[in-house]
């Protein structure tokens, strides 16, 4: 039998047109959303990353003197202890210029860890359970600071006008914000009443801030700032 090649009719190749013409419609905007698929999602997770800011960097330090802190309070000897942490004040407070324009957030959940382990070591008549819960919160900190970015957000406290916290409640460092009142002291000028005033308010923010206690002298320091800055 003769078998002749099957042609298509008319009506047949229209048909096949539409159908190859539907499927380049259809693979068009695929392939585009494939593309854009694999480039975007990179670059949103490069910008979620960038928005939580640098890290504070290596906390080793920080966290070997805590460590030393934990194994002597555990033997009993929490003079000692609080003897030891002075340490870390020092070493925190020396870093404080570099380590808190980093990220700021951070910064500030490392520093009030620290201000509670102090407070606590720093007590009339210190709790050993009450320590070593500071102490375990200030090594958590410190290995990872981003939780400070993580925290619940908060308005910024204000005293007098005078921002006491940043943004996520965190008082600001006492020493800072002694700082900002001595440089504002130094361009003011006073009466002799508001000088007093002024001069009382110091003296009061410092003993607070010498007490470890940065949201008092806080308060103070801001008090005595917004008077000087009428």
């Amino acid at each position: 039998m003769n078998h002749q090649p099957k042609t298509f009719g008319e009506s047949e190749e229209q048909e096949m047109r539409n159908f190859l013409l539907a499927l380049v419609l259809i693979a068009i905007p695929v392939a585009v959303f494939a593309a854009g698929y694999v480039w975007l999602t990179p670059a949103a997770t490069t910008e979620k990353v960038a928005a939580a800011g640098p890290s504070l960097g290596d906390m080793t330090p920080f966290s070997t003197i805590v460590s030393d802190v934990q194994n002597i309070a555990t033997s009993g000897d929490l003079a000692a202890a609080g003897k030891r942490i002075t340490d870390l004040e020092t070493a925190w407070d020396k870093a404080q210029s570099t380590l808190q324009p980093v990220n700021p957030n951070e910064w500030g959940y490392v520093d009030g860890a620290i201000d509670g382990a102090l407070k606590a070591l720093r007590a009339g008549t210190p709790d050993a359970a009450t320590v070593a819960a500071k102490l375990a919160n200030l090594k958590t900190a410190l290995a990872d600071p981003s939780q400070g970015a993580a925290a619940p957000s908060a308005a910024v406290q204000m005293v007098s006008g005078v921002a006491t916290t940043d943004a996520n409640g965190h008082p600001l460092p006492c020493e800072a914000m002694l700082k900002t009142f001595r440089d504002t002291l130094a361009k003011a000028t006073l009466s002799d009443a508001n000088l007093a005033t002024a001069k009382t308010l110091e003296a009061k923010g410092t003993e607070r801030c010498n007490a470890d206690d940065d949201k008092r002298a806080g308060d103070f320091f801001a008090q005595g700032i917004a008077l000087m800055s009428k």
